[in-house]
């Protein structure tokens, strides 16, 4: 068997946790691969809202093993306030999740680390979200960084030093903070993540492969916050691409199978950052307000735009896509026409391939479409898709070289089209 990888296309937010639902019956395994408590998956089905942040979001689907893996930096403290709320909604995770013991650990310290490193940037701000993975993912990679392993191997001793470390540093930057409630729950939190099974993920997923047990491959954030390929410095602080699968799971490229990219009819980014699409008038503000666009974890609005077809296509190549996923096609079902970026425009010349920098200087070049003008929120097969919209499809995928294979149009579960079929 191979894994099989689902992950966005764009600057985040695209709606990945209900595709992961969606898709779960077909899988025994969903494991996330990496990212950390910035991540707010969002899923809606029975008239219950679930917002899952480290949890993945396979969990909803009875029987299913749910893997968070070596990629991931875990908060416990938030991690525990995760996995409570959904016991208290009846899901129990104690017996179908699993986490890595090679997962990196984010201390208290870790977000006040964050807090202070913004505030020091002024005008040249990230927009990180404050959770402390950034400076998570430096100690990783400075190898100061402590694992769940650890909580199994003399961690009082690891953890003091590490939140010495962590101290100087903030002195340094004279940054006043107090954690002393923080530290207090998050410790109390260390012992309520042993409950959960502890495990060395790599050798759990490959086992998992030859006793041809099939797993789906959770990925969180989007291609273009990738820290190696996103519009750097404003990214995140993990590889949100396909390959970010293989080192965040043990996994070898050799078994990768499907890669679903998923997109969202029109864009949208949080926080700082180039965004070549981004409408600043009364279209832009509509999408935002139909298409509910603020963060799941933070509330923060969204920035709104025209879909960008140019990085769409260094998203689709550089994760070698093989089936589209376009969600929240009915935000866009009362518009009279509908506007795609097919290339920019930088200083007088017409470029389609994604530059090495994008900034105020890049004109998005667009071609207009008719929009549809019809609710498709109450559609159950693409054989009620509207003409206009059937032409929107055939032109992202001429123009992407990749199928869309499931449309959504809705937030719920169900509201969910299969286009294509496999016999």
């Amino acid at each position: 068997m191979k894994v099989d990888v689902l992950l966005g296309l764009q600057w985040g937010d695209e709606g990945k946790g209900k595709v992961v639902d969606v898709l779960t019956p077909k899988y025994d395994v969903v494991a996330r691969f990496q990212g950390g408590p910035n991540a707010g998956h969002t899923l809606e089905f029975h008239g219950e809202k679930y917002i899952l942040r480290s949890i993945p979001s396979g969990i909803f689907q009875g029987g299913k093993v749910n893997v968070i893996g070596n990629g991931v930096v875990l908060d416990p403290l938030l991690f525990r306030q995760e996995a409570e709320a959904l016991a208290a909604s009846g899901h129990d995770l104690t017996k179908q999740l699993f986490i890595s013991k090679k997962a990196h650990l984010i201390l208290p310290t870790h977000r006040v680390l964050d807090m202070a490193y913004e505030a020091s940037k002024g005008a040249g701000k990230i927009g990180t979200t404050g959770k402390g993975i950034g400076p998570a993912y430096t100690d990783k990679v400075s190898r100061n960084g402590l694992r769940v392993g650890d909580l199994l191997h003399n961690f009082e001793e690891r953890y003091v030093a590490a939140k010495a470390k962590h101290e100087a540093i903030l002195a340094a930057l004279n940054y006043t903070y107090d954690i002393t409630e923080l530290e207090k729950e998050w410790l109390a939190a260390l012992d309520y993540l042993k409950r959960f099974k502890l495990i060395d993920s790599e050798h759990v997923i490959n086992r998992f492969l030859k006793e041809e047990k099939s797993v789906l491959a959770e990925g969180a954030q989007g291609t273009m916050l990738d820290i190696d390929f996103g519009s750097y410095p404003f990214v995140t602080s993990s590889n949100t691409i396909c390959a970010g699968c293989c080192t965040g799971l043990g996994v070898s490229p050799r078994n990768i199978g499907e890669v679903f990219g998923i997109f969202k009819a029109y864009c949208t980014r949080v926080g700082s950052g180039p965004f070549p699409t981004e409408l600043f008038d009364e279209t832009g503000e509509q999408i935002c307000q139909l298409g509910h666009e603020f963060g799941s974890v933070t509330g923060r609005k969204r920035r709104c735009g025209w879909i960008d077809l140019v990085a769409l296509k260094y998203a689709i190549m550089i994760n070698g896509v093989s089936q589209l996923i376009m969600m929240k096609s009915d935000v866009l079902d009362t518009f009279e026409s509908i506007k795609a970026c097919v290339s920019y425009r930088i200083d007088g010349e017409e470029v389609t391939e994604f530059p090495y920098e994008i900034g105020e200087s890049i004109e998005p070049v667009y071609v207009e479409l008719p929009g549809w003008n019809t609710n498709m929120t109450k559609m159950q097969s693409e054989d009620e898709f509207p003409e206009e919209f059937n032409a929107y499809l055939t032109f992202l995928e001429e123009e992407l070289g990749v199928p869309i294979k499931i449309v959504s149009v809705g937030p719920d579960r169900e509201q969910t089209i299969i286009r294509y079929t496999e016999d």
